[in-house]
């Protein structure tokens, strides 16, 4: 069996402090994780290996402990809803100045980009069966800075640069949390945008219009700001290597033409 031990993380990692809560659970003695990720989906991760029988502490804050057991149960556990793929849509709403009801969402964790698209200017209402999102065409250009939770998520950082790059003014976008995380700007640069990166930052021009063109998805969350910015493109957008967006969203081509976006999957 492997041993505890006391981690440090330089930075905190939510896929990191996944493995070793995992790890953990069934390793010999005590294992503290200090500068531990504290998204929802490590807490919910923790709930679930609790209902198994794990053993853990401190989920959801920066110190967790966890007391290793012999082995796990089987249990029933439902897991939160996707809060990105649920804001790849209400972006995508905001974008074509449509409506949309996005159900079975927890409004608590997304607060941070609900805050954002209000500030944009979307009108954002919170219901029982879950959030409405429209755009009634007064939209404003708004800065942000990622961070690891409660801030504004990574994973929406390039949906909301599509957002802004058909917003009139001049927006600021700071990604903190990883580096090499603008690669979805030379694609959105093919359809029109006016997009500069200065190090940490990307500096948005609003322009009035995109233009469809053919573009490549470079990872998950970049291939999903690009359909999203071909939703509102003026002619045809054709997106390669769509496989990163499958890591993330089931079945979103499906989804979106529910919602009445002309979009379609077709073979390589």
């Amino acid at each position: 069996r492997p041993k505890g031990a006391e981690i440090t993380y330089d930075q905190p990692t939510v896929t990191g402090t996944d493995n070793l809560l995992m790890a953990a659970t069934l390793a010999e003695g005590t294992t503290i994780i200090h500068n531990a990720a504290q998204e929802p989906e490590v807490v919910d991760l923790a709930e679930a290996l609790i209902k198994m029988g794990a053993l853990i502490k401190g989920a959801g804050s920066e110190h967790i402990e966890i007391e290793g057991v012999d082995r796990l149960y089987p249990a029933v556990h439902k897991i939160i809803p996707d809060r990105i793929e649920a804001g790849t849509f209400m972006v995508a709403a905001g974008i074509t100045h449509g409506d949309v009801l996005v159900e079975d969402v927890h409004p608590r964790l997304m607060q941070a980009l609900l805050d954002k698209l209000d500030l944009a200017g979307l009108q954002i209402e919170v219901l029982d069966e879950g959030i409405r999102v429209s755009n009634n065409g007064h939209i404003r250009s708004v800065d942000l800075q990622t961070a690891p939770f409660p801030g504004f998520p990574t994973d929406m950082q390039a949906q909301f640069m599509a957002l802004m790059c058909v917003t009139p003014g001049l927006t600021v976008i700071t990604e903190n949390v990883f580096e090499n995380r603008f690669m979805h700007v030379a694609e959105l640069r093919r359809m029109g945008a006016d997009v500069q990166v200065v190090g940490r930052n990307a500096i948005i021009r609003g322009v009035e219009k995109l233009g469809g063109a053919p573009v490549m998805a470079t990872d998950l969350r970049a291939s999903a700001s690009l359909i999203v910015a071909g939703l509102v493109a003026e002619g045809t957008t054709e997106i390669s290597r769509i496989y990163h967006i499958d890591r993330g969203y089931q079945g979103i081509e499906k989804k979106l033409s529910q919602l009445g976006a002309k979009i379609e999957r077709v073979a390589e």
